[in-house]
């Protein structure tokens, strides 16, 4: 199964479209510098928590390397955007930081992007860091935010999950723009200049975020049937919630 899903991957980026996240050398130096630095406290904060979860509970440490593959494999889903010179993707750090919070969905996304920099060619490494900022700690917060709040004023597990999908993936695609804005603007206007790569995004990001809330939203109700115990163990939901039959 994992060759498959890897060679369906390879199959997937094989045409010579742009590359996806932010590419090598679109970042001047001192902009792909502050982004690495916005990024190292997030990255550290995730290696910790998941030293800490992984002292309690032993079988974390797979749990988590299992998400890393969902979201390495679900951002390896290139759609050409042409309007913008380059390509959209689902994300997948929704459902991560849904399952194992949003420090550690940054961690995870830091290594996703860090092997697809290395061996396909997607992203860069001078831009790593702010590819974590918009994919890993942008995706993940909003996306965890979005779960938690609705969950509080009792939205059931589907509209929470869509949710938390959905804005998890425009919000990365925002934060994208706002970086990408900010390293090639020159002495353009800045805000003018994020609207219009927010624009040139809508045609497949619109279209995409729907989709990755529909995935999100069926991976946790799906969870909930199948394995209520890992949804109370990383206090998804709580045991009155879980299905009398599961």
């Amino acid at each position: 199964m994992k060759k498959i899903l890897l060679m369906s991957c390879l199959l997937l980026l094989a045409a010579p479209a742009h590359a996806m996240h932010i590419s090598e050398g679109i970042l001047p130096f001192g902009w792909a510098a502050l982004w690495f630095a916005v990024a190292a406290p997030f990255v550290a904060m995730g290696l910790k928590r998941l030293n800490d979860l992984s002292r309690d509970d032993l079988a974390m440490k797979p749990l988590v390397g299992l998400m890393a593959a969902v979201v390495f494999v679900i951002s390896c889903m290139p759609i050409p955007v042409p309007t913008a010179g380059t390509c959209s993707h689902p994300c997948g750090t929704g459902i991560a930081a849904i399952l194992v919070g949003p420090f550690v969905s940054v961690l995870i996304t830091a290594v996703a992007l860090l092997i697809q920099a290395l061996f396909l060619a997607h992203g860069g490494l001078s831009t790593w860091g702010a590819n974590i900022v918009s994919m890993g700690v942008a995706g993940s917060f909003t996306g965890w935010f979005v779960f938690r709040g609705l969950r509080l004023v009792r939205a059931n597990l589907m509209v929470a999950g869509f949710m938390a999908g959905l804005l998890t993936d425009w919000a990365t695609y925002l934060a994208t723009s706002v970086e990408l804005a900010s390293g090639i603007r020159g002495e353009a206007p800045f805000w003018p200049l994020v609207s219009k790569i927010v624009i040139a995004f809508i045609p497949t990001q619109l279209p995409l975020g729907i989709l990755e809330g529909a995935m999100t939203a069926g991976m946790v109700v799906l969870l909930q049937r199948k394995r209520p115990d890992l949804l109370i163990k990383m206090r998804v939901v709580k045991e009155n919630e879980v299905p009398t039959h599961a």
